[in-house]
């Protein structure tokens, strides 16, 4: 089964930049804010939730401000007003970007994210105007001391996984997202709850970008990623570890 390293070159970007720690709370909360009131307000009931909790936790967030997070959703109306919405454009060098945003207003945020990629050598297009280039893929992500590779794999195959990918940060395991909720619930019965586990979109191909060129690219996709709204930025480009750390680190 092929390694698939998309999250590691694509998804990293958020966790090296910690210092925007209060804009990263922000999206979080509106995350469990959202997921509470689409569903039952306890995490062990909405799967949702409990992803949402538990990125919230992994990013130090209080238990304290996440029950408030979660109480507020349930009692006063929090999160009936935000929807979400994908957008989907071209940035530089043909690069195929799918954006997620929870939104309480479609009209602002299409808008600012339509000058974002025109400011950046990009231009938003119109729904499905890339996502043919992407899969929809459900993920699991395991910490390394829960299983050897071996029984992480044996395991994710029983239960109707696709792909596995283990190395020393962890256990990355994908599956159709009609076969997610069974692959989570028959894993995290086993190797118990997942360090994250979500729906993402994985690029069917990928570009291969040098330094010159993933900078104009990363450039983008940061800037997306800022935005108050956006809670995640997939792109079908790969670029060499070492230059995707000394970019981030830049």
């Amino acid at each position: 089964m092929a390694g698939h390293s998309h999250a590691k070159n694509v998804m990293h970007r958020k966790a090296a930049q910690g210092a925007k720690r209060a804009q990263a709370f922000g999206k979080l909360i509106r995350e469990i804010t959202v997921s509470a009131k689409m569903g039952l307000p306890d995490p062990a009931m909405n799967p949702r939730l409990r992803a949402a909790v538990k990125a919230a936790l992994n990013a130090n967030m209080t238990k304290d401000t996440i029950e408030r997070a979660i109480k507020r959703a349930s009692e006063g109306g929090q999160g009936e007003g935000y929807e979400e919405v994908r957008y989907e454009g071209y940035g530089p060098h043909g690069i195929a970007i799918i954006v997620e945003a929870l939104t309480d207003n479609r009209n602002r945020t299409g808008g600012d994210l339509r000058s974002i990629f025109g400011k950046h050598g990009g231009a938003l297009g119109e729904t499905n105007s890339v996502a043919f280039q992407f899969e929809r893929k459900g993920v699991l992500r395991f910490k390394p001391g829960v299983a050897t590779a071996d029984a992480m794999l044996e395991a994710a195959i029983e239960a109707g996984a696709e792909d596995v990918e283990s190395d020393a940060e962890g256990h990355e395991v994908s599956c159709s997202v009609e076969d997610f909720a069974a692959v989570r619930d028959a894993l995290e019965a086993k190797f118990g709850q997942a360090e994250a586990a979500k729906l993402e979109w994985w690029p069917s191909t990928t570009v291969d970008l040098d330094e010159e060129r993933a900078r104009e690219v990363l450039k983008l996709v940061d800037a997306l990623d800022d935005h108050d709204d956006v809670q995640t930025v997939y792109a079908n480009f790969e670029v060499d570890e070492a230059l995707a750390e000394r970019l981030s680190a830049a």
